[in-house]
């Protein structure tokens, strides 16, 4: 017999750690004699995948089960998938698990009749007994949690560890679970349901982590919902983490920062650049909508908290908004916007409220006025609070933010441009009615079409600073790319040329600048690196002034930045004297 756990995820470098821990927990349990009679197959796909790819290869596997894992991203596919295939193979039993599915299991069992049963919230033991059920011909249905209420929380030290085989996993992100559960209420997040918190063993912890250490495995992503609640367990484990540092492997973690304390930040502190990233769910500065949406968070605290954790320069900080929450109007959100901002985070997330199943939020949504797309991913429309209209608008400036801010590729001219504005949201505002207004692609996939855009831009709003943002895009531009084609809004340096044989010429006889290059000649460093020259202090984020004598600036790209690939730069002024 034949059991084929399916998932259908977002990305092909996503993987589907539930249907692995499925397989692992039932693999471990089962008896010798019991995996002779019944073998468990993992299926992945894409939302990607044709859905006629997915029928059809699903179909050539022959499953004598099938059991799919549901999500607001692939409850769509999963759906035409599986009616289709009920008609291809009628006597196949169809089970499905999974969010998308536990808190409406009576409503989706009498839509599709076909169906053998819905797994309701943590599936491991649950699987188990549908496979021993299968394996000695016993009714399904009276297995508790298929189709009824959920049974009782899994351990999560009997999970075994399945990554044992890590052919499947290559070129994907690594998902990890080192506690299930979260002590917080937040009202639109369905982890607020399970209120306990179950901390794996840091025996095992350590061990699996050292699995990847030794694997180099490239990055791993703790899903745990707030992996700092337990300060002990964080500090152990990011201890861990530090002490066996491969300086490869990155690990990510989502955290409330406000409740760090100078323990953890002592250990966080001492971290190889890159060896960690946080991310942080701030949701909303505005004190009325935190206590509505039952969130506990000190918004002075997680300022400091995060402005420490930028002065070590070691840590990449992703912090996320979400538009559309209750008493969060378009004013508020903006100014929302405008404080996460101002914490310069990597990344700033600015997500839109999906009323999630089981949610609180999914309870209260008609007496928030909360009217929301009818299939996944179930998005805010409009509110009591914000219109449609409002929700538009900050879409575009989401697509601003994503392009100019979170690319990373625009830092400095953001950092001067940002202060000719009223505040940040208006800056992005105005370049998303500016992107309208004219017309542009927003999926241009050439970064010198956004690169000559921005300075359009910059031109039309502040037009006696041209020079000043050109070179400032100039400077951005080949802080992170030797270009092959110089940029067509750079200014010309064919005046630069007797200067730059002469600079390379000297590092050939001297080997003073460019250390990592000590085999290759002056002709040679000339195309490994760049050379320019500017009239403005570029380099000084925030502030650019006009030089009294033009600097040179060396483009070191065999040295970089690890939280944002800047490369190394060198101030050569003295070199036109």
């Amino acid at each position: 017999m034949k059991i084929l756990l399916t998932a259908i995820n977002a990305k092909y470098i996503h993987s589907n750690p539930a249907v692995y821990s499925l397989a692992a927990y039932a693999n471990h349990h089962l008896t010798k004699e019991e995996k002779e009679r019944c073998q468990i197959e993992i299926a992945e796909y894409t939302i990607n995948h044709r859905t006629e790819a997915i029928i059809a290869d699903i179909y050539k596997r022959k499953p004598d089960v099938l059991a799919f894992s549901c999500y607001i991203w692939n409850w769509e596919y999963v759906q035409e998938v599986m009616t289709e295939l009920h008609k291809l193979m009628p006597s196949l039993p169809i089970f499905l698990g999974g969010p998308e599915v536990s808190f409406t299991s009576k409503e989706i069992l009498k839509q599709y009749s076909f169906l053998s049963g819905i797994m309701v919230g943590e599936g491991e033991e649950t699987f188990l007994e549908l496979c021993r059920a299968f394996v000695d011909g016993r009714e399904v249905n009276l297995i508790p949690g298929i189709s009824g209420e959920p049974r009782g929380l899994v351990n999560i030290n009997a999970i075994p560890f399945f990554y044992d085989d890590m052919a499947a996993f290559e070129h994907r992100i690594v998902y990890y679970e080192s506690s299930r559960g979260c002590p917080y209420r937040c009202s639109y997040c369905l982890s607020s349901i399970d209120k306990t918190v179950r901390l794996r063993d840091l025996t095992l912890v350590k061990k699996e982590l050292q699995f990847f250490l030794d694997l180099k495995v490239p990055q791993v992503k703790f899903i745990d919902r707030t992996f700092n609640c337990n300060r002990d367990h964080a500090c152990e484990v990011w201890q861990y983490i530090y002490e066996n540092d491969n300086g490869i492997t990155n690990f990510h973690f989502e955290i409330s920062a406000d409740i760090l304390t100078d323990r953890e930040l002592c250990i966080l502190e001492k971290m190889r650049p890159g060896l960690v990233q946080l991310e942080i769910g701030v949701q909303s500065t505005n004190p009325e909508t935190i206590k509505e949406i039952n969130r506990i968070m000190n918004v002075d605290k997680l300022r400091d908290v995060v402005a420490r954790i930028h002065s070590f320069k070691n840590i990449h900080q992703h912090l996320d908004l979400i538009a559309g929450l209750p008493l969060e109007d378009f004013i508020t959100f903006q100014k929302s916007f405008n404080e996460v901002y101002a914490m310069k985070p990597q990344q700033l997330q600015l997500g839109f409220l999906k009323v999630l199943k089981g949610s609180k939020m999914w309870e209260m949504a008609k007496e928030y006025g909360i009217i929301y797309t009818q299939k996944p991913p179930y998005e805010v429309l409009f509110t009591n609070w914000i219109t449609y209209e409002e929700i538009l608008k900050l879409k575009q400036v989401e697509e601003m933010v994503e392009m100019y801010y979170n690319s990373n590729q625009f830092t400095y001219t953001l950092s001067m441009l940002e202060q000719e504005f009223e505040s940040p949201f208006k800056l992005y505002e105005s370049l998303a009615d500016y992107y309208e207004e004219k017309g542009y692609v927003l999926q241009n996939p050439a970064r010198s079409y956004r690169y000559q855009i921005l300075l359009d831009f910059c031109k039309e709003k502040v037009p006696l600073k041209e020079e000043m943002y050109r070179e400032l895009l100039t400077f951005d531009i080949y802080l992170r790319e030797k270009m092959k084609t110089r940029p067509a809004f750079a200014k010309s340096q064919d005046t630069l040329k007797d200067v730059s044989r002469k600079v390379y010429q000297k590092e050939e006889e001297e080997r003073t600048l460019l250390p990592a290059y000590i085999e290759y000649n002056s002709k040679q460093l000339s195309k490994m690196t760049h050379l320019e020259e500017f009239e403005y202090s570029v380099w000084k984020q925030g502030e650019c002034d006009k030089l009294p004598t033009n600097h040179l600036i060396l483009f070191d790209y065999n040295e970089r930045n690890p939280l944002n690939a800047e490369c190394r730069i060198i101030l050569l002024q003295e070199k036109l004297k």
